[in-house]
């Protein structure tokens, strides 16, 4: 702790080198909305027809739409974790990574004396807070559920929480708020069951087949605060709280990380949102992300603050081919675009995603930019905004893309980016234009009957019309190579693995990924 709390002194002290908090109307205030499962296709000023998404066009419109944008990690929880920290994945757990989504007892993943962007706003005077899906644990070692619930978001930086502790489709159907259950009881204590079904589970709310799969709760007691928690209205208590927070703290500088649930399964849109898309109950949660993306940014203009506030909105990782998912394909949907793969996997569908920044004034309106970024650029380019070194801090794997944002270079910011899969065995690579994977596949999701939760590799390439060099009817070839080369300049689809034509190529990229892997 003494270390983190060293670096956040140092960061207070620093001496400015920019001179972006020097306005007349002070420091920007910053909205990172973060979608969880949200594909590059599911959006329509990234190519979707079948949803509408009039307020996420808008921002794109007003501000700058990146084409190459990605995160570090094509799952959930370590994709936070290189968000929140600037490191990738990998250097979790003192090196041995984070490479799936927290369980149910994980404790706090991130080692409270790391820098957040969250203290690198507070070093500065701002008003930090995190709303929605957390899923990086509570506690030290196995976490218990026992109030309160530290260390979490708030010995990371955040002045206030509320929101999900893990995911909308995992155990405790819950809210916390800051380290306590929302409508917690001493006398009805949260108490969990461990794994499996249990007849005293509290129940929670109903939901359809359809809707896609969700873990059946495992957690008795608490029976007030699980009420509290209904499924088909998360959208519009999470709206609501970030509307309130914003205009509560509207008189002085302010960070909010919006963690939004949507759209990961299970597929639960509040009531006025069901039926109104062409994608199914899928693309109806999108719509209704859509809104929640509306109500921030409308809080913001009536507010007074919308020309001094950046607005950034991506996603966790690419779409996932679930049974929501497939409906949704079925109805002409396609979650990831033209894109190969899906989520948990390493083709540039598990990783590729949305991103739009919007800064009246700052970003010109209506611009692209295909700079190759990443979300875990993001503590370098914090501190770059409020003036501060990105160098000033320990090792970092995280580099300042500011510039991508507000200007137009000429030049890569970024050449290389490490991109993590669900199997540390597909750590892949991307250099400047090459793509290079060390296996066969994605390392994502293998299923591919109906009855299967998540369909991936040439199943699920097949199911989208995709195509790829090593995979032929929905199988991969018995020729296959061991590993994958792309061209993405030429090939951004990966329609051809380029491994046997280049071979200098793969050689140059396996030594400089084996610099990168985890020590055995």
């Amino acid at each position: 702790m003494y270390i983190r709390q060293y670096f956040v002194l140092f960061l207070a002290t620093c001496i400015p080198l920019a001179v972006m908090n020097a306005t007349e109307t002070g420091p920007p205030n910053v909205v990172l909305i973060f979608a969880d499962d949200l594909g590059y296709g599911d959006v329509g000023c990234y190519g979707a027809t079948k949803v509408q998404t009039p307020n996420i066009d808008k921002l794109a419109a007003e501000g700058r739409k990146f084409s190459d944008a990605h995160t570090a990690s094509a799952v959930c929880t370590p994709s936070r974790y290189a968000l929140l920290t600037g490191d990738y994945p990998l250097r979790a757990n003192g090196g041995e990574g984070v490479w799936g989504p927290a369980p149910v007892t994980s404790g706090l993943i991130i080692d409270t004396d790391k820098v957040t962007i969250a203290d690198v706003f507070k070093s500065v005077g701002y008003t930090t807070a995190a709303l929605g899906k957390w899923h990086l644990g509570f506690g030290k070692g196995n976490n218990d559920w026992q109030e309160p619930l530290r260390p979490g978001p708030q010995d990371l930086g955040f002045d206030y929480y509320f929101g999900l502790p893990v995911v909308n489709s995992a155990p405790p159907y819950v809210y916390v708020e800051n380290d306590r259950i929302v409508g917690g009881d001493p006398e009805d204590p949260l108490v969990y069951l461990g794994g499996g079904e249990h007849e005293e589970a509290t129940p929670i709310t109903p939901i359809p087949p359809e809707a896609s799969r969700r873990t059946p709760n495992r957690f008795k007691g608490a029976v007030e605060a699980h009420k509290l928690y209904n499924d088909y209205t998360v959208g519009t208590v999470l709206a609501g709280k970030a509307v309130d927070w914003i205009t509560a703290n509207r008189e002085k500088p302010f960070f909010l990380f919006l963690s939004t649930t949507h759209i990961h399964h299970p597929f639960t849109p509040g009531e006025r949102f069901q039926g109104t898309s062409d994608a199914e109950l899928y693309g109806d949660f999108i719509q209704e992300l859509d809104w929640m993306v509306g109500e921030v940014t409308q809080c913001l203009e009536e507010q007074g603050l919308s020309d001094n506030t950046l607005v950034i909105f991506t996603s966790d990782n690419g779409g996932m081919m679930n049974l929501g998912g497939r409906n949704a394909v079925k109805a002409g949907h396609k979650m990831n675009g033209e894109l190969l793969g899906f989520k948990f996997g390493v083709w540039e569908g598990g990783h590729r995603v949305p991103f739009i920044a919007k800064w009246p004034g700052k970003i010109e309106a209506g611009s692209e930019s295909g700079q190759l970024i990443c979300n875990v650029d993001m503590l370098a380019t914090v501190m770059a905004l409020l003036g501060k070194d990105p160098n000033s801090l320990p090792r970092t794997d995280s580099i300042n893309v500011l510039p991508a944002l507000l200007e137009n270079p000429e030049e890569p910011i970024r050449d290389e980016l490490i991109l993590a899969p669900h199997r540390p065995t597909y750590l892949a690579l991307r250099k400047g234009k090459w793509m290079y994977i060390p296996a066969k596949g994605s390392g994502g999701f293998r299923g591919s009957k109906p009855s299967d939760h998540a369909w991936g590799g040439p199943a699920a390439v097949a199911l989208v019309g995709g195509v790829n060099s090593d995979i032929e009817d929905g199988k991969f070839k018995e020729d296959a190579p061991p590993a994958q080369l792309y061209d993405l300049e030429a090939d951004v689809n990966q329609t051809r693995n380029l491994y046997g034509e280049y071979p200098e190529v793969v050689r140059e990229l396996e030594a400089r990924l084996a610099t990168y892997r985890p020590k055995e």
